[in-house]
């Protein structure tokens, strides 16, 4: 009885033994057969130690293929803390080499991680340091490919490209308007290490390729930006202002072709530049009273409405108005007298656009303000934009109505004053402004998206476009604006001279100077507004000091445009404070003793009696009193 319990016994022992061998086969078997790879894979990356390698950001040009951001390839330092036997001697030397303190070194190396990467202190390396580092052949310290962005000219179109962080990503400006296209997809490297961070050498290393971010293209016109900036900074440089800006627009499509503002700041130095600079994109940020280039607005939303024959009804101007008991100057004393109210345009006539503002009425004027998109964002695609402020309805009575028609009383950005501007001369129509003309995968150079013009809304008629255009011409040929008038060239535009507003009132003798021209104006292919604030030194007023910078700025850009000169256009009249400009002759095949100009000065060069070459050119144009350079032979 006793022995037959004890077989039963065995044999339950060595049943249970049977199926644990069983099981242990079973096991043994799903994991070799079924559950291999999951577990290989757990295996090896408790194994992989992996590297960062930095791809590159998509590179900015501008619409002429001109490069604006690019990256650099340079080096960074990374540690693996468990290869390094000695990590104080490690933390001394590199501390030497990359100028920081030993002790934050150590702590980093002695971090219980398989990877660390020296950030900020080892990120973007200069080569010499790399050098260095690299000759101290230091086990665990490790050199890996980084990119640093790089803007080949420095402060050019700064605020709007903006910059970047230490890690790539876009921080300001386009940068960070576009950084989801711009940014790529960081690469590794992979290594294979035991516990002991021993390489395993039956596992290679394995290198996943970056993919760098895809390119982008403004609008932005490389010949127009060279221009703008170059004259921006002579003025800045002659004026002192507090401020100098530009924008510069097709009005055919919302291109943006130049924008610019001094002070800027360079890009690949950004941490060491004025936050207050950087952060402000003037054309687009900054807002303020627009003055007299505001009436263009008012003249256009009139003359949509038909409330007076510009050539054929009148205005007498005795030099002021009175509004609500205030009284409204001319800044003429004694006003313009009898005017037709294109005259009321061209001399800027206060008392004139007060009277405009009556016949609009609070309703229409109010609703154009609004229309012409002056009360909200344009919707540019760059970050930082203000929207105007305008009175709320109700508050907007009899002596608002008449400061803001003649751009008083109303704060707008520069964008939101040159888009409105755009309309009334494009036919029309309001354009939403943008400054990328497309984007581009970097691999092969496909378009991934192109920007199509996008019209807001219609906000007057395009028989009232060609009015306000032909006025505008007028302004510059016999108004305000004749200092921007260009032999040969169709010229529209309009000054602006505002008083400061700070807090509520009025800055005693700081002014904001402006100046807004359109070209060719029968058949505008360009915006161009030009404002300064506070500038010394000079008459503080747009016209006299503005414009001329304006002429400057357009002789050269037309050119670059491919804009042919007009066969005819309206002749220039001059006042006794002009300088006259003087057509040069042919002199070329004259003898020395027939040549005789009271309106200009020779300088001979050369010998002989007969004049073979000259400087300039016959047809050019030159100031009264400049001299002419004759060539003898």
């Amino acid at each position: 009885m006793l022995f037959e319990h004890s077989v039963k016994k065995i044999f339950k022992v060595e049943a249970v033994i049977a199926l644990l061998i069983v099981a242990l086969i079973l096991k043994i078997s799903y994991i070799q057969l079924v559950n291999r790879n999951e577990i290989y894979s757990k295996a090896l990356e408790s194994w992989q130690r992996s590297f960062p390698v930095q791809a590159n950001r998509g590179k900015i040009y501008d619409s002429t293929g001109q490069i604006l951001a690019t990256d650099l390839t340079t080096s960074s330092l990374v540690v693996v803390p468990s290869q390094i036997t000695d990590k104080a001697t490690a933390a001394i030397k590199l501390a030497k080499i990359l100028n920081v303190s030993e002790d934050v070194l150590k702590e980093k190396l002695e971090k219980k991680v398989s990877i660390q990467r020296i950030s900020p202190e080892g990120r973007q390396l200069d080569e010499s340091v790399a050098r260095q580092i690299q000759r101290l052949q230091l086990p665990g310290v490790y050199l890996i490919k980084d990119t640093k962005r790089y803007y080949p000219n420095d402060s050019y179109l700064s605020h709007c490209l903006g910059f970047v962080g230490i890690d790539n990503q876009g921080l300001l400006g386009l940068e960070l308007e576009y950084d989801e296209y711009l940014s790529g997809e960081n690469g590794s490297i992979d290594y294979y290490m035991d516990a002991k961070s021993h390489n395993l050498q039956m596992y290679p290393s394995h290198y996943t390729a970056p993919q760098a971010g895809m390119n982008i293209t403004l609008t932005i016109n490389g010949d127009v930006q060279d221009i703008v900036e170059r004259e921006l900074n002579n003025a800045y440089d002659t004026y002192h202002p507090d401020g100098i800006w530009a924008l510069a627009m097709d009005p055919r499509n919302g291109d943006i072709l130049a924008m610019a503002s001094k002070p800027d700041f360079n890009p690949n130095d950004y941490q060491n530049s004025d936050k207050d600079i950087y952060n402000q994109n003037i054309p687009i940020w900054k807002t303020y009273e627009p003055g007299s280039t505001f009436k263009i607005i008012t003249f256009s939303s009139a003359l949509n409405e038909n409330l007076f024959d510009m050539d054929k009804d009148t205005y007498y101007d005795v030099g002021y108005e009175y509004v609500g008991g205030a009284k409204i100057k001319s800044w003429k004393k004694g006003g313009h007298g009898l005017q037709t109210f294109r005259e009321v345009l061209q001399n800027s006539s206060n008392p004139g656009f007060v009277e405009i503002g009556r016949r609009l009425g609070k309703e229409r004027l109010y609703n154009y303000v609004k229309n012409f998109g002056l009360t909200e964002k344009t919707g540019i695609d760059l970050p930082g934009e203000s929207s105007g402020i305008m009175f709320d309805y109700e508050v907007f009575n009899e002596l608002e109505q008449a400061t803001v028609a003649f751009g008083q009383g109303i704060s707008v950005t520069p964008l939101q004053l040159v888009t409105a501007i755009c309309a009334c001369v494009n036919g029309g129509e309001l354009l939403k402004p943008h400054i990328l003309k497309e984007i581009r995968n970097s691999f092969n150079d496909d378009t991934v998206y192109e920007r199509k013009k996008e019209v807001v809304r219609r906000v007057i008629k395009e028989e009232t476009s060609e009015k306000v255009k032909d006025a505008l011409e007028s302004v510059v040929s016999d108004g305000g604006g004749r200092n921007a008038y260009i032999e040969g060239y169709r010229i529209g535009g309009k000054t602006g001279t505002a008083q400061k507003a700070v807090n509520g009132s009025y800055v005693g003798g700081g002014y904001i100077l402006s100046f807004v021209g359109v070209a060719p104006i029968d058949d505008p292919q360009i915006v161009l507004y030009i404002a300064m604030d506070n500038p010394k030194n000079c008459v503080q007023y747009g016209g006299t000091t503005v414009a001329p910078i304006v002429r400057k700025m357009l002789v050269d850009i037309l050119p670059a445009l491919n804009i042919e000169k007009a066969e005819t256009q309206k002749e220039k009249t001059y006042t006794a404070m002009d300088i006259k400009r003087v057509k040069v002759e042919n002199y070329i095949g004259k003898k020395k003793k027939d040549i005789s100009n009271v309106q200009v000065r020779f300088n001979y060069i050369g010998q002989g009696e007969t004049v073979i070459d000259q400087l300039p050119r016959p047809g050019e144009y030159v100031d009264e009193g400049d001299t002419i350079v004759l060539m003898l032979g």
